[in-house]
Formats: C-alpha cells, structure tokens, sequence
C-alpha cells in the first residue's frame, strides 16, 4: 500500500487550525481505494456529466485581504479611507491599482477586477465557507462543520476524483484553506494535498542511509514494469487498477517535481514560495488537474497596514504577474481560469491601529483567464469603498461564473445528508461582463 499523507496548520485571528490526510493503496479515504476514484470519473463521463478540459486555480489569500489596498485604491476618498499605499495605474486609461502592484498594473489587458463583490458574513470561518462554497454557514465559526462542498469538491464528484488518461488527481490544494472539504458529498472527493510526506511518498523518498534499499525497490518497480509488459499482466489488470499504477509509477508525480520544468521559466518564477506554487499549479492544469487551490495567508491586517503590505503584496505582484505571462505564452488562458480573492474585505476606514478590520459588505476579486473578457474594471464601490454603488456580485454568482466555466451543468443535484435532492446552485448567474 503506498500512504500519501499531508499535514498543514493554518491560523488566523480565530486561531483555527487544519489537519488532513489522504491515504492510497489497498484502504484509504475511509475504505475507498485509487482504483475506485479512477472509477467514478469514468462512471460520471458514462452518465453523460462533463468533462470538458478546463480549469481553475485559485489563489486564497487568507485573512481578509484589503480591497482598498489591492484593486480599488479610491485615492479621490477622505485621507482616513483611501489607499495607504497609493495607486499604479495600468494599461487601461483611468483604471489603477493599489501602489505594491506595479507588474498587475502592466498585466491589466490580462486581468478583470470586480469591485462590487458582496456577502454578509464577516467571520472567517463563516465568510470563507460563504466564498468557497457559495453558501452561507454562521455555525462555522462557533465549532460547525461545512455544510456544502467546496467548488473544487464539486467539480471532482462531477468529473470523477482522477483525470482518466493521467490520473492526475481533478481537486488539489496547496496548503488547507476552511471550508475547501467535499461535505457531504464523502472523502473521495476532498482535495489532494500534495505538501509535505504526500509530495516524499509520491516520489518514493528514502532517507540517505536506506539509499541501497532505495535502488533495490526501484530496480524491482523497473523489473515489474518491463514483466508485466512482456507478459500482458497490465493487460489483465482492471483498467482503474492500472491508472493507479500508471499514477504511482508513470508520468503524473512528475507534474509536481520542478526539477522536470525548464531552467528558463524557473528563473522567470524565481525561488520565493508562491511563485514556486504557481509555476507548480501550472503544471499541474497542464497534466489535466481541474481545480487548484493555493492558499497564500497573512492578509488579516488589523494594525500597521502599510507596512503589512509591504510584505505580502510583493509576492503577490510577482507570482501572478509571472503566472499570467506563463499561461498566454503557453495559449493556456482560453483552458485556465485564475481566481485572486479572500474571504471578505476590510473596514473602509483606517483604524486607531493604522489597519483595517473585517469587512464582508464589500471586496473584490481578481479573474484573468478563461476565454473571459479581461482589461476591465467590473461594477463600482460607493465614494468610501464602503459598499456596491452596482449591483453587488455574490459567492452564488462567482459560482456560477466558475462552473460556466468548467462545463458544469447548473441544475446538477446531490443527495444532502437528510437524503434528499439539492441543486449546486439554488439561485446566481455567471458574471455577465466576463461573457
């Protein structure tokens, strides 16, 4: 049996935390073997579900980022509520950005902002579940659990939890973020995380004095393969048996290993952390993973909010940038779909700590890709960025934009834990300006 096993702590200012695990071999996820999850993708393709050979990747940035300090700056506002940071302006005439963004700004004709993006949980946990599923939870907060599947979990039931050809996994997370499970749809369907001992096993790692036990197992896994090719043994083997073996053996770990990319686009993404996971998430799409996620934290800003920014915005200015060129050099962004958001916004007004507090009435969010119609400045925020001047745009209509995307049929239904039938959607529709 070969375990695949994560473990990721992530706090905020609730100082709520995370640990998952994923095991594959002849028992993990509660009973449910490689094969089986193999399975389910082809009984969804079968029962006529998409599988169109689209994605997404979503960069979390968890905490509650600033939608003054990012992607509406509103420098015409009283002192007290404009950017700290000042604007950049982009490629679009009158459209700028918050001042730690100068290569987005270069990158803007790649980019669609939405600054009329609204909901009415201010919590964490609670907000979080609101973005990630498209449903409001406010027990989240207070000790509950998920109630809906996150969108990631969703796409994987639909398309089956493994790309059919590769086996690549169709929902993988870099770094936990709540509210990113599968719910009730089962642990078939959660994310695959690929951190830590999961990454060590996927590539057979084995500690320096055991490196002879090392050649010998690879030697014998060489020997098994040219074996079971001569004899037909792969042949007779149930097909979801042998995507397994392909998974574990063949090509897909390598779509995680940065020593396979090349050195040129290394060194254009360059060491630092996000911009390493970006590159991977990259590679990932392109080995026909459907839905990523990376959460990058930090962005809980209650005091000395400049300076805050300071440090994480750089990272972020880079890494995307970085990504956006990547997908249009590749002609990836008719198939990819980046997704920049958090789980809500911050307090318009600069507090007595020089920070902001959480803010669910109003953010934005960041999309490029996705065949989409990018270089625009999507709906409007009152004068003091305090609430939608537009009509707000909702986790329910991010979903829906999502799911558009991904070919994902908006009337599908899963049985919910009482047993009966509940739409994906129960209400929202895709963002008409991105159409």
């Amino acid at each position: 049996m070969l375990t695949l096993l994560a473990s990721q702590q992530h706090r905020d200012c609730n100082g709520a935390s995370r640990r998952d695990f994923l095991k594959i071999g002849t028992l993990g996820l509660g009973g449910i073997t490689l094969p089986q999850l193999l399975a389910a993708r082809s009984e969804a393709a079968e029962q006529g579900r998409s599988v169109k050979d689209t994605a997404v990747v979503w960069l979390w940035l968890s905490g509650g980022p600033t939608h003054i300090e990012t992607f509406d700056p509103k420098m015409t506002a009283p002192s007290e509520y404009r950017s700290t940071s000042g604007e950049v302006a982009t490629t679009v005439p009158g459209v700028t950005l918050g001042g730690h963004f100068p290569k987005l700004a270069q990158n803007f004709h790649k980019l669609a902002i939405v600054r009329s993006f609204a909901h009415t949980n201010s919590g964490h946990g609670g907000g979080t579940h609101y973005v990630m599923t498209g449903y409001d939870n406010r027990q989240v907060d207070n000790g509950g659990v998920p109630t809906r599947p996150a969108m990631g979990a969703a796409l994987s039931k639909i398309r089956g939890a493994n790309h059919p050809q590769t086996g690549m996994p169709t929902y993988i997370r870099m770094n936990s973020i709540g509210s990113d499970g599968a719910a009730f749809l089962g642990p078939a369907y959660s994310p695959f995380d690929p951190n830590g001992q999961a990454r060590q096993n996927m590539a057979l790692a084995t500690k320096v004095n055991r490196i002879d036990d090392r050649r010998e197992l690879l030697g014998s896994l060489d020997r098994f393969r040219r074996d079971a090719d001569q004899s037909g043994l792969m042949d007779g083997l149930d097909a979801f048996e042998s995507q397994a073996f392909n998974l574990l053996l063949g090509n897909a770990p390598q779509a995680f290993d940065m020593a396979k990319e090349d050195e040129a686009t290394r060194n254009k993404y360059g060491k630092d952390q996000l911009a390493q996971q970006m590159l991977v998430a990259r590679r990932l799409v392109e080995a026909g993973c459907g839905f990523v996620t990376i959460n990058y934290g930090g962005w809980d800003m209650h005091g000395t909010i400049l300076r805050s920014m300071a440090q994480r915005a750089p990272a972020v200015d880079h890494a995307v940038s970085t990504f956006l060129d990547d997908l249009w050099y590749r002609g990836l962004d008719q198939k990819v779909l980046l997704i920049i958001s958090g789980e809500f916004g911050r307090t318009p007004r600069i507090n007595g700590s020089a920070g902001r507090d959480h803010w669910a009435p109003l953010s934005t969010l960041a999309l490029a890709g996705g065949g989409f119609r990018m270089g625009q400045v999507i709906g409007e925020s009152m004068p003091k960025a305090d609430l939608p001047k537009t009509t707000p745009i909702k986790p329910l209509d991010l979903m829906a934009t999502v799911f558009h995307h991904l070919g994902v049929d908006p009337q599908t239904q899963f049985t919910n834990p009482a047993g009966r039938p509940v739409y994906l959607l129960e209400g929202g529709t895709p963002i008409a300006e991105l159409l």
